[in-house]
């Protein structure tokens, strides 16, 4: 904490405009041994000011710059902070960046700027966290969850549940330590209602954690059915674009084909699958194994049936591998004719959702996609998803928490003696309290922030 650190803080390659961050308390003193201002006289607190990186060495100039210095702690990392605008090519920014290294900052580690931010108490961990999620966000619901995390609404929720159990804490110390005070006694009923309404909120925060890993992750949407069923030309019309060929050959799509892609704001990664069917062809075979694999691990199926055909054995087939609970099917070439119907297709998998399609028209998409969609938030969770669980490590830490309460209700129940019930109590709170980064240990740290770029 006590180096000043710098790195380039926008992504490699040519651009207008290439950054070079330094935070530390000598951020000041290297800017000035590099920067020459085109107008002479001291830097100003937040004011850019246009010069020239120069040498001091041998005097020789290394790019034309706008530089601004910033003093703490209303900063990014709460300390001095000092960027560099350079033209954004890799030669002027590694020229600049080697020269500010030499007189006297050091490479900043993978998410050191964003590190330094929490541990100087700007952000909390979970803030944190979501600095990276907005940075990887490929979908207009994932940056919206990740700007409100960013913001503080987890971190409020999980302070908010925090207090409940500090006051259940301080109730049951008070009970213990001064037993023969004249205090208001502890009753085992009281507390198990205090402890009620907590798992009440933990449970709910981990009920969005299934929604909220697909907004941060992306939902796997795996097409499935037998050859020349119209799967590639679904996967194009989803994408809007020509990305699988697309003939009447049966088998023309030998292996899985993966793009994500963005639904009504949600991240898809959606893979259109080899057909599946008996063949002789070897890498056909290899294809339509890696097809089941696909579907087996997805989050969604969409099974594509021919509706201008009957049911083949093919078909039949497949509907046997298929979970109807998370399978949507297609009854596709909805121009051709009604051979298959919808109701035939549930006469075989009762409650199966079922959408007449045709990709010549175009019929039927909008259904689809209104469908995916609804699958994601499963009609409850939508309003919420400003306080969703999108991070695996604090769905494992709420999941601690809901194990500790779980014991801590069942002590109280039973009426055990009430410093036994305070130790799981206490595990809860601090469970909790790692997802904010309160007691958290270095381990933890080096690996939230080791996924981080450098430069942030």
């Amino acid at each position: 904490m006590e180096d000043t650190i710098a790195a380039i803080s926008t992504a490699f390659g040519e651009g207008g405009i290439g950054i070079i961050r330094i935070s530390g308390e000598g951020s000041l003193e290297v800017m000035k041994q590099v920067f020459v201002p085109a107008v002479k006289g001291e830097p100003e607190n937040r004011k850019m000011t246009y010069g020239h990186i120069v040498d001091p060495d041998n005097g020789q100039t290394i790019d034309e710059v706008l530089c601004v210095w910033m003093k703490g702690p209303r900063t990014y990392t709460a300390e001095d902070l000092v960027e560099i605008d350079c033209h954004g090519g890799m030669v002027p920014l590694r020229k600049t960046l080697e020269l500010v290294l030499r007189k006297g900052a050091r490479l900043a580690e993978k998410g050191e700027f964003t590190k330094r931010a929490f541990l100087n108490g700007r952000i909390d961990l979970s803030q944190a966290e979501a600095v990276i999620d907005l940075i990887r966000a490929r979908a207009d619901k994932t940056y919206d969850v990740a700007i409100d995390q960013l913001e503080g609404s987890l971190s409020k929720r999980i302070r908010e549940i925090r207090k409940m159990l500090m006051d259940a804490l301080v109730n049951l110390t008070v009970n213990i330590d001064y037993p023969d005070e004249d205090i208001e006694e502890l009753t085992y009923s009281k507390l198990s209602k205090a402890l009620e309404e907590v798992m009440l909120q933990v449970n709910e925060l981990l009920d969005s954690a299934s929604t909220g890993r697909i907004i941060n992750e992306g939902l796997k949407v795996a097409i499935i059915g037998k050859p020349n069923v119209g799967k590639s030309s679904l996967m194009n019309a989803l994408l809007r674009e020509s990305r699988a060929i697309v003939t009447e050959i049966p088998g023309t799509t030998r292996d899985t084909i993966e793009e994500t892609l963005s639904i009504k704001g949600i991240p898809v990664v959606l893979t259109d699958t080899a057909g599946i069917r008996d063949t002789e062809d070897r890498i056909e075979t290899i294809g339509i194994e890696r097809s089941k694999k696909s579907f087996n691990e997805a989050d969604l199926v969409i099974l594509v049936i021919d509706g201008s055909s009957p049911l083949s054995q093919e078909d039949r087939q497949i509907m046997e591998y298929v979970d109807s609970g998370k399978t949507i099917t297609i009854v596709n070439k909805d121009d051709l004719g009604h051979v298959t119907t919808a109701e035939d297709v549930r006469a075989l998998l009762p409650g199966l959702q079922v959408i007449k399609t045709s990709m010549d028209r175009g019929s039927g998409l909008a259904e689809l996609e209104n469908a995916i969609v609804s699958r994601v938030y499963k009609g409850d969770i939508k309003q919420n998803e400003s306080c969703m669980v999108t991070n695996v490590r604090h769905k494992a830490l709420l999941e601690d928490a809901q194990q500790s309460l779980s014991d801590a209700m069942a002590l109280t129940h039973e009426g055990e003696p009430l410093e036994i019930i305070e130790i799981d109590v206490n595990s809860a709170y601090e469970a909790l309290g790692e997802i904010i980064g309160e007691a958290v240990g270095d381990d933890i740290l080096d690996e939230v922030f080791s996924r981080f770029c450098l430069g942030k």
